[in-house]
């Protein structure tokens, strides 16, 4: 039943007690008045059934149970999880103790954002590697130049003007080498050129950036601490535009569901509704709870669902099958909380009685339980009626 539905007939409380009063009121009279003979009419009631005077009839309508080819809905509940096709991790590519960590969790960032500096002796080493590299190759460039000019003017011989530009060459490919090992740590040859121009020490602080756009949602560093390259995961970041839902199915509704079918969630935190689409059934069943999981991919405007969150999920299989319903209208809550509805038994008489429901739809609830195709229900009035019951 939803939330309108409630609301609607909380409103109609006042009424409804105004009207169950008012239906009595003739009746608690006539009691009064014959207190010490009960009629015959009273004696033959049957337990169970409520009778409504003949005058108050008009104010219920009644509607026959019927079967319409209904939409198959499995229910089922599930834990919010983070989508792992959008969750990575950062792991830093040096060693050394962190100098600064810049986010917490929680905290949303975008691609390539520094989440955290190490001081790490292996940038000061590739720096210096380069640097070295760099000089040797511009030495044995000089030679080689005058190498060259000796070589014209006939006063070496060609295999040492050979051996000169073998050693350059070397030079030129180190320094190759120690730029590529630069652009791991984010380092480029401009980078050190300039700090050479400007006269101050190069800051050999590396940065370690969030590799996608999303949310920190765990974080295994504190300052100090000493990472591993390729080794410590230093925090892991997900997009949370969409979330993983886990649920089960049984048995019984397995065959229904399939990769692909839309579903509908919610969470009785938030007044609306959250839609996904089932990604994943299992191949396994839960020895446990004797139920197959299933995985919704779940769209999560605002990030509002959180990790760990229960939701109730609606899966809509596509699926129609001969089902009874009655109007929206007729589907009450006894004071257990279970549904219930009024059955006309004949003219003037009515029962309460339970009944088992599977959601509704344009105006319709589904009963799987409780009824029979061809009964006559309280369609309109039945919250007067059973309050009315109540107070009698």
């Amino acid at each position: 039943m939803t939330a309108d539905i409630v609301c609607c007939r909380r409103r109609l409380l006042p009424l409804a007690l105004g009207l169950a009063l008012a239906w009595l009121q003739p009746a608690c009279r006539k009691s009064g008045q014959a207190e010490s003979k009960p009629s015959e009419e009273a004696k033959n009631v049957q337990p169970g059934l409520f009778t409504v005077p003949p005058d108050q009839l008009a104010r219920l309508k009644t509607t026959g149970v019927r079967a319409t080819n209904w939409p198959v809905a499995i229910h089922t509940t599930g834990t919010v999880d983070w989508d792992a096709d959008h969750t990575t991790q950062a792991i830093t590519q040096v060693n050394g103790p962190i100098s600064r960590i810049l986010v917490d969790l929680g905290t949303p960032v975008q691609k390539d954002q520094p989440l955290l500096y190490v001081a790490s002796p292996d940038v000061a080493n590739a720096i210096s590697a380069y640097r070295k590299a760099r000089n040797r190759e511009a030495f044995n460039k000089r030679i080689v130049d005058r190498m060259k000019e000796l070589l014209d003017q006939g006063a070496i011989a060609v295999k040492d003007f050979q051996s000169s530009e073998a050693d350059y060459n070397d030079a030129t490919t180190d320094v190759q080498n120690s730029l590529q090992a630069l652009r791991i740590f984010g380092i480029t040859s401009q980078d050190i050129e300039a700090a050479e121009k400007q006269g101050t020490p190069f800051n050999t602080e590396l940065a370690v950036r969030s590799p996608i756009a999303g949310v920190i949602v765990q974080k295994l560093v504190s300052p100090g601490m000493v990472i591993q390259a390729g080794q410590t995961v230093c925090f892991a970041i997900s997009d949370v535009a969409t979330v993983w839902v886990q649920g089960h199915i049984f048995d019984r509704d397995l065959p229904s569901v399939k990769s692909g079918d839309p579903v509908d969630e919610t969470n009785p935190s938030f007044n609306r509704n959250f839609r996904g689409s089932v990604s994943y059934v299992g191949s396994f069943v839960d020895p446990n709870t004797r139920t197959t999981p299933v995985r919704i991919v779940t769209q999560n405007p605002g990030g509002l669902l959180k990790k760990d969150m229960f939701v109730d999920a609606v899966v809509h299989t596509g699926i129609r099958s001969r089902t009874l319903v009655v109007p929206v209208a007729a589907v009450l809550r006894d004071d257990k909380n279970e549904p219930m509805v009024y059955v006309q038994s004949e003219p003037g008489k009515f029962a309460q009685r339970s009944v088992a429901i599977a959601g509704q739809q344009d105006g319709l609830v589904a009963v799987t339980g409780g009824l029979k195709e061809g009964e006559t229900v309280v369609s309109d009035g039945s919250l007067f009626l059973q309050f009315a019951n109540t107070i009698k």
